[in-house]
């Protein structure tokens, strides 16, 4: 498809219409949808049945194993897109590429049903979640200008409470098997990645920034290492919230929380939303995102520290909900606070890839640590230690100085 430079179509920075944000936006929710119905609800539930008692051991081998292979994925269809976009195309032929390898690795997850081909089988799925995911990204990059980020990045909290929906109700469907619901997610995701495709790609202008080399190369190691301290608290309760609420009740069998968790997952997923969406125009208007992450951040904690010291299944899921206020509100805007400091138009598919190890790392940092920290009886110890990095990472955005 032939790529339309933003001065030959829309003068440059100019807006973008609320409909094409908004294709965008279910784009990256489809991008959600692809992994989280499956690596928060099924992969647990079969590894479960296969592994037993030794379930955290296989589960954190599993995600260790897929997050390697998401890591360099993700860089390298970033790299490749960036490629074909300087060669005069578009990096939507590369989304194609991924929905087609997703379903591939879809039926290969259906299939397996030991520890060495379940491991197999994730490692092909992050694989070719990346491929989809890595040019999908360079796309908002390419084509959101840079004052509508906010906007842009607030609508991307939309992914997770409709991954979170799709994956309650393929349960509640009663789908026959790994394979219906396989197939369920994915027709989920092309009905929300197919509409972008159809729209020919028109780039906003180059942003423009105010701040030396040296000083933005500092600026976007901060940010880099402060979405990394937050990530490793989400990979962790996206991957173990089950085995978390089984430790609560566990009179309750994993298979029969997932129907309850899902449903909770897709309400405080949900909740976050139009606060998200708000927070991230007000900061388009006022130029300023640094105060908006702050909070976020310091809401993510608190509820961190509710999940750390709750006994009960009601009180747990009132802190998740928390948890995924803060988290979401602060992901969101991140996403389009670090697009605005790319160093340059020519590498950003690459450079995404580079920022996206701040969403693969911690599946290799979280998993180690829920293993060191955790029982299958006990999360405590884990969930205070992320509050403490969730933290931590808020105060690093305040040590940000670069202006766009």
């Amino acid at each position: 498809m032939e790529r339309v430079t933003g001065d030959q179509a829309t003068g440059g920075g100019a807006r973008r219409g609320m409909g094409f944000i908004l294709l965008v936006a279910l784009a990256n929710a489809g991008g959600v949808i692809a992994f989280l119905p499956l690596l928060s609800l099924l992969l647990p539930v079969r590894i479960a049945e296969i592994a037993g008692e030794a379930r955290i051991g296989l589960f954190t081998a599993t995600v260790i194993a897929g997050a390697v292979a998401a890591s360099l994925s993700n860089i390298g269809f970033g790299w490749a897109s960036d490629r074909t976009r300087a060669r005069g195309g578009g990096r939507r032929s590369w989304v194609v590429i991924g929905l087609v390898l997703l379903a591939l690795s879809f039926a290969v997850v259906a299939l397996a049903r030991t520890p060495v081909t379940i491991i197999l089988a994730v490692i092909l799925f992050q694989v070719a979640v990346n491929a989809l995911l890595a040019p999908l990204f360079a796309i908002m990059a390419d084509e959101v200008p840079g004052t509508q980020m906010g906007l842009a990045g607030g609508l991307i909290a939309l992914g997770s409470p409709l991954a979170s929906a799709v994956g309650a109700a393929m349960i509640a469907l009663a789908l026959p098997g790994d394979g219906a619901q396989l197939a369920f997610i994915l027709v989920m995701v092309l009905l929300c990645i197919v509409p972008l495709l159809r729209v020919p790609s028109v780039e906003a202008g180059a942003v423009v920034s105010t701040t030396p080399p040296r000083l933005a190369g500092r600026d976007l190691a901060v940010a880099w290492l402060a979405r990394l301290l937050v990530q490793i608290a989400g990979n962790v309760l996206s991957l173990y919230l089950v085995y978390y609420f089984v430790s609560i009740a566990p009179e309750i069998s994993a298979a029969k929380q997932v129907g309850p968790i899902g449903q909770l997952m897709t309400i405080a997923y949900l909740l976050p939303l139009p606060i998200a969406v708000l927070l991230g125009r007000w900061s388009d208007r006022i130029g300023r995102r640094k105060p908006f992450l702050v909070v976020a951040a310091l809401l993510a904690a608190l509820g961190l520290l509710g999940l750390a010291l709750a006994r009960d299944w009601t009180t747990a899921a009132a802190a998740f909900a928390l948890y995924a206020m803060g988290s979401s509100v602060f992901l969101s805007i991140h996403s389009g606070f670090a697009m605005q400091l790319l160093p340059s138009a020519d590498h950003r598919g690459r450079d995404l890839g580079l920022i996206n190890l701040t969403n693969t790392l911690p599946a290799l940092i979280g998993p180690a640590l829920a293993w060191a920290l955790s029982t299958p009886r006990d999360f405590g110890p884990i969930m205070l230690l992320l509050a403490a990095l969730t933290l931590a990472g808020g105060a690093l955005v305040l040590g940000i100085r670069q202006q766009r």
